[in-house]
């Protein structure tokens, strides 16, 4: 899971860094995947660590959940914008929306171990 987290928290600072830089630096918030990833990376290095796994993979889910809902409204902007409505700074609907589907995606993926790790753990009654 760890290759996982390192990915997408890359991805998170990535574009963050991207959007900050390719707008000319106007606004500070761009840098926002940016922070989310170094959070997110650092729980994934402190999750190396197998006595704090479970409870830095859960923080990390976490983070990125609330990382998809603070940026599901740039989903709907980017359908506004494809639908040919102006919308103020596309440039943030653009990295906003990349970033919820980032963080959906990480969330899902991190679900579907979180299930497949308990699985396993379970005891099996064959009757």
């Amino acid at each position: 899971m760890n290759i996982q987290t390192f990915t997408f928290s890359i991805l998170l600072i990535l574009l963050g860094l991207v959007g900050y830089f390719g707008t000319g630096r106007l606004s500070i918030t761009a840098l926002i995947p940016t922070w989310l990833g170094i959070l997110i990376l650092i729980c994934g290095i402190v999750a190396l660590s197998h006595r704090f796994t479970k409870t830095f993979m859960h923080i990390a889910v976490v983070l990125a959940f609330l990382g998809f809902l603070g940026t599901f409204h740039g989903i709907i902007k980017m359908v506004k914008m494809l639908m040919g409505i102006t919308i103020p700074l596309p440039q943030a609907a653009i990295a906003q929306s990349i970033m919820s589907l980032l963080c959906l995606v990480y969330v899902l993926i991190c679900f579907r171990w979180f299930l497949n790790n308990r699985r396993k753990k379970s005891p099996r009654i064959i009757a």
